[in-house]
């Protein structure tokens, strides 16, 4: 009996307790809506399991914070923003940024979608976190997982897990948290405006844009330089037409298996109890409900900038734009130019807005990458 009271102690079973249960459950609840709400499965699906994976009781020792265990080295990446420029570089190359450049007075309202980073950053001062935690938590609003691990790592890494897990989760619920901001800030005769479909843009404008991107973006933002870098990097490996192996490489094998990777790193890091000198750095603290609440607020107002700003473009052209499609500033690709579309067809089923907003959501992407190069400009210093 003894020996079998020796062994029951090394098990999880006698070290279980309830904020494991809890957080056992919220990874159960992520994999569900990855699964059967179809919300962002490849992101929440390998999350989930992640964040049961680190809250196995009894599992710490081997866990992403345990020196040399394979969690740690999985997590190695995250730690020191490996994988979010690996990110940028397959969607790089799965992006076409014809519709932008077609319409570049669409970039205008990605920049707009990024007033949530700003509103949020103030807003987390208030709350009494730290400058520099305040601008790793603000660009939650850009709904851009890889830019919130990347600057994360530089400004406030021991908020790494929760941030992440707040801009993945919103990133996820693009269909649940967009549409009734997008009826509040418009009437039905506005949704039904159409648009006049974009110019076809030549291969030699596909190719100078991200060697012109690349060189503009860097110059104003050094700080996310290696994620503007490799997202136009991609892009030109996509539109050169000489590089097509490895554009595939990129935009499929590479881009997965990082997104795997990833997944579990930054679910497996939020550890419900975690003591560091006598407190718990855990999961499950104030701060990190703090931080929820704040990237719930930050993306509600990206999306209501993106749309009030398209509003306020409309004073001035003579061709209106639909201004739902400021929504799809925010650098959620393709998802909330997804939305505006399906809500688009509701009220007009021959209005077709997919096209149209892809080109205020990728330049979101490139918003939220300036966002955080000006953040760490400014802070990192």
């Amino acid at each position: 009996m003894a020996e079998f009271f020796n062994f029951f102690g090394t098990t999880g079973l006698a070290q279980i307790q309830l904020p494991y249960i809890i957080m056992l459950l919220v990874g159960g609840f992520f994999i569900y809506l990855g699964i059967a709400k179809h919300y962002e499965p490849l992101l929440l699906v390998p999350i989930g399991f992640g964040i049961i994976l680190g809250n196995m009781p009894g599992t710490a020792i081997y866990g992403v914070y345990a020196e040399g265990s394979v969690l740690n080295q999985l997590y190695y990446g995250v730690k020191f923003g490996l994988y979010p420029p690996l990110i940028f570089l397959g969607i790089g190359a799965m992006t076409d940024f014809s519709t932008l450049i077609a319409n570049p007075k669409l970039i205008l309202l990605g920049a707009a979608a990024q007033f949530g980073i700003f509103a949020t950053f103030i807003g987390s001062l208030l709350l009494g976190f730290t400058v520099m935690e305040a601008g790793a938590i603000g660009i939650i609003g850009g709904a851009d997982g890889p830019t919130s691990i990347f600057l994360s790592t530089k400004l406030a890494p021991h908020l790494l897990g929760p941030i992440a897990i707040a801009a993945y989760s919103y990133m996820a619920l693009v269909p649940v948290i967009q549409p009734p901001i997008i009826k509040l800030l418009t009437s039905p005769k506005e949704r039904k405006i159409r648009m006049k479909t974009p110019r076809l843009v030549s291969r030699k404008e596909k190719i100078f844009f991200p060697i012109i991107g690349a060189l503009v973006t860097i110059l104003i933002a050094p700080g996310a330089s290696a994620l503007l870098g490799m997202l136009f990097f991609g892009n030109l490996l996509k539109e050169s037409g000489v590089t097509e192996r490895l554009a595939k490489t990129a935009s499929n094998s590479l881009i997965d298996i990082i997104t795997i990777v990833l997944g579990l790193g930054v679910g497996a890091s939020t550890q419900a109890i975690r003591i560091i000198n006598g407190t718990n750095m855990g999961f499950l603290t104030a701060r990190s409900i703090k931080i929820f609440a704040l990237g719930a607020l930050s993306f509600c107002i990206a999306t209501a900038a993106g749309v009030v700003f398209a509003k306020f473009m409309n004073l001035f052209l003579k061709e209106k734009i639909n201004p739902m499609i400021g929504a799809a500033g925010v650098s959620a690709v393709p998802d909330s130019a997804r939305v505006v579309h399906t809500m688009g067809q509701k009220y007009d089923r021959s209005n077709f807005l997919l096209m149209h907003a892809m080109a205020p959501n990728v330049a979101g992407v490139i918003g939220s990458a300036v966002a955080a190069g000006v953040l760490l400009g400014i802070l990192g210093n």
